[in-house]
């Protein structure tokens, strides 16, 4: 079993300065912690891998491909790999866990 506490995986990724904080890595999957402050650009390029966002806390829109959402927390979105993605309109800081399969390169 591995157990992580969000708190803690989010003081990780503030020492470490990065807006992503991956956590997990295993033969097919990996899940990371990601983080953008209100006002906040998202620099995200498509990726080669499935990914599933769940929003832990804030606020803000998702446009994926053609098609845009409010999120908040709780919100679950699904972007197939390939497809341009971005969060924007950020009005909360934004915690998000992200699962890519296969593992992120």
């Amino acid at each position: 079993m591995k157990a992580f506490r969000l708190d803690e995986l989010e003081a990780e990724r503030a020492a470490n300065e990065g807006a992503y904080l991956q956590f997990l890595r295993e033969r097919n999957m990996s899940v990371g912690l990601y983080a953008l402050n209100a006002g906040e650009h998202d620099p995200q390029k498509p990726h080669n891998q499935d990914e599933v966002y769940f929003v832990v806390s804030g606020r803000a829109s998702i446009s994926v491909g053609l098609e845009t959402t409010e999120v908040a927390r709780g919100s679950v979105v699904y972007v197939p790999a390939g497809v341009s993605h971005k969060f924007h309109h950020i009005s909360e800081d934004l915690r998000v866990l992200v699962v890519f399969s296969p593992p992120e390169s």
